[in-house]
């Protein structure tokens, strides 16, 4: 009834159901704004109603919609500038249309994540015939064919390119037109070769954002890149370039907020030996061969992120002088650092990430440094001190990650993280009783507390903790990010490790939603396996082995509905194996081997798959034969068949030795009574 309705902005709701046909056809409408619903179905039901005349702009982004689209249903909507359709990945969308003549001129096409015509770049008749095109995103649809370079012509309007996540190859090579108009260019994740171009300022001479991330880029940074004077965000991470970082990339640039070169080849000084850094927010060296040391005075009011993991820094890590107010995270990982942990780190009273870890640090941790720090990992070094509560006196821990280090005492402190979500304390000389504590943690994911030194029962009621991940967890949230209509970049928390199924996992942050897991292997733990293990129905992997536990395998464990990985092994474990563990259906890896289980192996469900290496050394255990019998299994393979008859025939080796000493001193005797064996004797 809204016969004079012009704008209709109806985004970012939870309409359902499919798109009302009538609201494409009032006589005035302009413009449709549907984006971010949960839509289905087809755009247009009937193909011969007649839309409006009147329409400038359609949007639909981000919805359910399926079905087809094509571009000669709004061919004569002469009017018509902006279609945006990105974000439903069921949707056809035919471009590509033979003899295309229509006076369709769009000012904006966005089709991100279509199913769309894989042939608009390497046939591109509809593209060819837009001359006023000023947004175009086509990202994220795995399109193929060479570099659209033919895009940038002397008439070209272009303002915003997004072809990130495809598969174009080719090269940025040549691009004859400045294109003095374009202000982003997008074309991370592609397979684009060469050199970047010594000429790139005169090509796009009024760029803010650059990203040519995670393409196969190679050679050096070209010193004119520091002439585009209003970039605001430059990201060449993820290629192969080589050399040293342009000075002036340090200084040249009064509004640049992030630069991104991580994982290339990339070398010299770090930060070519500049140390004032003001207008940069995130900074991302990691993953190349920067060399020196940190400088003493570094300076960057403005910085937020420093990642500077997985060079070839050294000397040690000294901050009393650094004027970095609004720091957020700091990654120095895997690199050279030697001292101890700076006092005046604690400084940084905005810090929410910190990892020093795979480093050579020594000496101990300042005590109650941080007071908003997420996420803390000091892994890999040599630090060492009796940790109390006071050294972690933050309830705003997510992540703590302190593995492999000397640290000592006991784990009452734990119980005063209760926000921590991944608790990895292995590899340490902790002792003591494992704290009820711990039980407090009702978020926790990841405990691990292996190859420590830790003793006594273990406390039931772990079995309370819900392991259950969020898909909106504390733990997937940014430290710091930007945001705008044309690009994003945040910096989260990247990975975690987690040792399962046998190895060492670093696991994407992705996966943390899905990934619970608790190892307390190489311990000193005795007692029985509380029953209430078996209430961990999302646990994905427990690791109790090589340690001293006894008494049955709980039955209840096979209500661990989840579990993938369960390692008893290596200790005095008695008793049947219960059936209920024939339950677990998602079981990958299973170990009993080393206790002193009796009975039959069972052999249904995930467990008739495992070999005997997962049942060893339990001399009264017994395979289930064909008539339901149980029979021994066949010999330790590592054990060797000489150990094998030792055990079964002792008698055998007392008369070997008896025989032994016999013959030895009959020798003995023959050599010094008998008249030839005593001329023997004189001649040696």
């Amino acid at each position: 009834n809204l016969q004079n309705l012009r704008e209709l902005y109806l985004s970012s709701n939870q309409f359902s159901g499919s798109i009302p046909t009538f609201l494409l056809s009032l006589p005035h409408i302009e413009r449709l704004n549907l984006s971010k619903n949960f839509l289905g179905g087809e755009i247009l039901r009937n193909r011969s109603l007649n839309l409006s005349p009147s329409l400038k702009s359609l949007r639909f982004s981000q919805n359910n919609l399926s079905g087809r689209f094509s571009f000669t249903w709004v061919g004569n909507l002469t009017k018509l500038e902006e279609i945006d359709l990105s974000g439903n990945s069921n949707l056809v969308v035919d471009v590509n249309i033979s003899r295309w003549t229509s006076p369709l001129q769009l000012k904006q096409l966005l089709l991100s994540g279509c199913d769309l015509d894989k042939n608009i770049i390497a046939e591109p008749h509809f593209l060819h015939t837009q001359h006023h095109l000023e947004v175009l995103d086509l990202s994220n649809n795995n399109l193929s064919g060479s570099m659209p370079n033919w895009l940038f012509t002397k008439e070209a309007r272009l303002q915003d390119l997004n072809l990130g996540n495809n598969s174009l190859t080719g090269s940025l090579d040549p691009i004859w037109h400045s294109q003095s108009s374009l202000s982003v260019i997008n074309i991370h994740m592609n397979h684009i070769t060469g050199q970047l171009p010594a000429n790139l300022s005169s090509m796009f001479p009024g760029l803010f954002v650059l990203d040519f991330s995670s393409n196969d880029l190679l050679g050096h940074i070209p010193t004119s890149l520091c002439e585009i004077s209003s970039m605001l965000v430059l990201d060449l991470s993820n290629n192969k370039l080589s050399g040293e970082v342009p000075s002036c990339v340090f200084t040249n640039y009064p509004m640049l907020m992030t630069l991104k070169v991580s994982n290339n080849k990339l070398g010299g000084l770090l930060f070519s030996g500049m140390s004032n850094l003001s207008s940069i927010r995130e900074l991302c060296l990691d993953g190349n061969k920067f060399k020196g040391t940190l400088p003493h005075d570094l300076a960057g009011e403005n910085l937020r992120v420093i990642d500077l993991h997985d060079n070839e820094l050294s000397g040690k890590l000294d901050t009393a002088f650094w004027n970095m107010s609004c720091l957020k995270g700091l990654n120095l990982a895997g690199n050279r650092i030697t001292g101890k942990i700076d006092q005046h780190i604690c400084g940084f009273t905005e810090i929410r990430l910190l990892d020093l870890s795979r480093n050579n640090l020594t000496g101990s941790v300042p005590n109650s440094c941080f007071i908003v720090l997420n996420f803390l990992n000091l892994t890999g070094n040599f630090l060492s001190s009796d940790i109390s509560f006071a050294l972690f006196n933050t309830s705003s821990l997510i992540a703590l990650d302190i593995r492999h280090n000397h640290f000592m005492g006991n784990l009452n402190w734990v119980g005063y993280l209760e926000n921590i979500r991944l608790l990895s304390l292995g590899g340490n000389k902790f002792e003591g009783q494992i704290t009820p504590n711990l039980c407090r943690l009702m978020y926790m994911r990841i405990i691990d507390l292996s190859h420590n030194k830790l003793s006594g029962s273990l406390p039931a009621c772990i079995g309370n903790i819900s392991f259950k991940g969020d898909t909106d967890d504390q733990i997937l949230h940014s430290i710091d990010g930007i945001a705008s209509p044309s690009y994003d970049t945040f910096y989260v928390l990247k990975d975690f490790t987690f040792a399962t199924k046998g190895n060492l996992y670093t696991y994407g942050r992705s996966f943390f939603i899905s990934m619970a897991g608790i190892d307390l292997s190489a311990n000193m733990l005795d007692g029985e396996i509380p029953w209430e293990l078996g209430n961990l129905r999302h646990i994905k992997s427990l690791n109790l082995s090589s340690n001293f536990f006894v008494g049955p395998i709980p039955t209840t464990l096979g209500g661990m509905g989840e579990i993938e990985s369960l390692d008893l092994s290596h200790n005095e474990l008695s008793g049947p194996i219960p059936w209920q563990l024939t339950q677990l259906s998602s079981l990958g890896v299973f170990s009993v081997a080393y206790n002193n289980l009796s009975g039959c192996i069972p052999n249904s469900g995930q467990l008739s798959s495992f070999n005997m290496d997962s049942y060893l050394a339990n001399i009264n255990l017994h395979n289930i034969t064909h008539g339901n019998t149980c029979a021994a299994p066949s010999p330790d393979p590592a054990a060797g068949k000489d150990v094998e008859e030792m055990r079964s025939d002792p008698v055998l080796y007392v008369v070997t030795a008896v025989g032994f000493v016999f013959a030895f001193w009959a020798t003995i005797g023959f050599s010094f009574c008998h008249p030839y064996g005593r001329s023997v004797m004189l001649k040696l």
